[in-house]
C-alpha cells in the first residue's frame, strides 16, 4: 500500500512539474501586453518627462524608411535583430531605453493609441498600434505624424502640470 501511495505521489510530482515553465522558458517570455480599462483610457492621465523622453526615442528610432517595419506581429524579438522596427516596436523599445522596463499602458504609449484613433477618424482596431503601422495606406509619415502629436500632447499637459 505504501508502494502505491509513493508511485502515486511520484506520478503527481511528475505532472505537476511538466506543467511548470522552467526559470529559463518565464525569462524568455515577451513583456506582458496588459488589459485596457476605462481608467487608462482616459485622455487627462497625469504625464512625467519620461513621456517626453519615450515619445522623442521612439521618433528618433523611426528616422527613416530604413529602419521602418510596416508588418507589425507585435513581436518585437526580430524587430530588434533586424533593426527595423513598427511603430509598437519602437515605442516598446523607446519605455526600456528610458525606464529599464516596458511599461503597456504608460501614459507616452496610450497617448500614440489617442493619436492614432484620432488620425483614423475613431477606426475599429483589434490592436490600434500595429493595425495602423500595417494598414496599406500608411507610410512613415503618418507613423511620426501620430508620435508628433502625442508628444505635443504630453508635452502640454507637462507645461501645465
Amino acid at each position: 500500500m505504501n508502494r502505491l501511495l509513493v508511485c502515486a505521489l511520484l506520478a503527481v510530482t511528475a505532472a505537476i512539474a511538466a506543467d511548470r515553465p522552467s526559470h529559463a522558458a518565464v525569462q524568455q517570455q515577451p513583456p506582458r501586453l496588459g488589459p485596457t480599462s476605462s481608467e487608462l483610457e482616459r485622455r487627462d492621465q497625469p504625464v512625467t518627462a519620461d513621456d517626453v523622453r519615450i515619445l522623442t526615442r521612439a521618433m528618433e528610432l523611426l528616422k527613416d524608411e530604413s529602419v521602418w517595419n510596416r508588418a507589425d506581429d507585435r513581436e518585437c524579438a526580430d524587430d530588434e535583430a533586424t533593426g527595423k522596427r513598427s511603430l509598437f516596436c519602437a515605442l516598446q523599445r523607446a519605455c526600456i531605453d528610458v525606464l529599464g522596463s516596458y511599461d503597456h499602458r504608460r501614459v507616452a504609449l496610450q497617448e500614440a493609441r489617442f493619436a492614432v484613433e484620432d488620425a483614423t477618424r475613431g477606426r475599429d482596431f483589434a490592436h490600434r498600434l500595429r493595425d495602423f503601422n500595417n494598414l496599406p495606406t500608411t507610410r512613415l509619415q503618418d507613423v511620426r505624424a501620430v508620435l508628433q502629436v502625442a508628444l505635443e500632447r504630453v508635452k502640454s499637459r507637462l507645461k501645465a502640470t
